[in-house]
C-alpha cells in the first residue's frame, strides 16, 4: 500500500531528474511511496529523462501537459492523481534536498488526532541570488503582516499535507504559496519545520523577480478576501434516535 505520494512539478528540468529521484530513493526508505512528476510542457526532454529511469525507479509516474499551466496547476493535477492519503511536494530544480522529505510525512503519519493538515518547510541558509533573497524577504514580510499565517517562508516547495484537506481548498493559480493561511482558514493545525536549501542543480529558473512581484500583489489581495469571507459555522450532526 502506498503511504506517501511525492509530487514534483517540473518544467525544463531534464538535468535534475536523475539526481532528484536517486536522492528520494536514498532518503525515503522508511515508507512505501510513489513519485509523480508533472512535466509542465517542457521542451528539453524532461519526460524522456523520466521514462529512461523507470526501470531504476519503478514507483515513478509521469503526467504531462501539452500546454504550460504553472506550478499550482501541476501540483493540483499530481494530488488528484495520487494514490496515497499523504502528499509531499518539492520543486523539481534540485534546490529542495530530498533528504528533508521525511520531516514532512513523518509527523502526518504519526498524527493520532487527525487535526494536523499541513507540515510546511521553511528554508534556512538560502542559496539564491541576493536580489532573489531580498525580494522574497519583502514578500514574506508583507504576507505575514496581512494574513497572520505564522510562517516566515511560504515559497518553499517542501510541503506535506493530507490529500483530502488540500482538495477542499479553493483552487487558484499560485495557491501553493499560501497553503499555511489556507489550511488554517479551513480549521487545520499546521506545523513548521526548518529545511536546508542548495543551489540549482541544472538549468535555469522559469520565473523572474518582477513576474513574482506582479502576480503576488493580486494573489495576496485575493487570499486575504477569501479568509475574511470564510465559512464560520461548522454544525455537528445531532442523533435523532434519543
Amino acid at each position: 500500500m502506498t503511504a506517501v505520494s511525492i509530487v514534483i512539478p517540473m518544467k525544463n528540468e531534464a538535468g535534475n531528474v536523475e539526481t532528484v529521484l536517486a536522492e528520494i530513493a536514498e532518503h525515503c526508505t522508511d515508507v512505501a511511496y510513489e513519485v509523480i512528476i508533472i512535466d509542465d510542457a517542457s521542451t528539453d526532454g524532461t519526460a524522456d529523462a523520466v521514462r529512461a529511469l523507470k526501470a531504476v525507479h519503478p514507483t515513478v509516474r509521469l503526467l504531462q501537459n501539452t500546454h504550460s499551466g504553472g506550478q499550482s496547476a501541476a501540483v493540483h493535477s499530481g494530488v488528484n492523481a495520487a494514490l496515497a492519503d499523504i502528499i509531499c511536494t518539492l520543486d523539481g530544480d534540485g534546490q529542495n534536498p530530498p533528504c528533508e522529505i521525511p520531516k514532512l510525512y513523518q509527523p502526518l503519519l504519526a498524527d493520532q488526532n487527525g487535526k494536523l493538515g499541513l507540515v510546511a518547510g521553511q528554508r534556512i541558509d538560502r542559496q539564491d541570488t541576493t536580489s532573489k533573497r531580498a525580494a522574497s524577504k519583502l514578500a514574506n514580510s508583507l504576507r505575514k503582516r496581512i494574513l497572520h499565517d505564522g510562517t516566515r517562508d511560504t515559497g518553499c516547495g517542501l510541503k506535506g499535507f493530507r490529500k483530502d484537506a488540500f482538495l477542499e481548498l479553493p483552487y487558484f493559480d499560485h495557491m501553493h504559496r499560501y497553503l499555511p493561511a489556507l489550511f488554517k482558514c479551513n480549521g487545520w493545525d499546521i506545523a513548521l519545520v526548518d529545511v536546508s536549501h542548495r543551489e540549482r542543480g541544472a538549468g535555469r529558473s522559469n520565473y523572474s523577480n518582477i513576474q513574482r512581484a506582479f502576480v503576488g500583489v493580486f494573489d495576496l489581495m485575493g487570499v486575504a478576501w477569501l479568509i475574511r469571507r470564510r465559512k464560520k459555522a461548522h454544525p455537528t450532526e445531532v442523533p435523532l434516535d434519543g
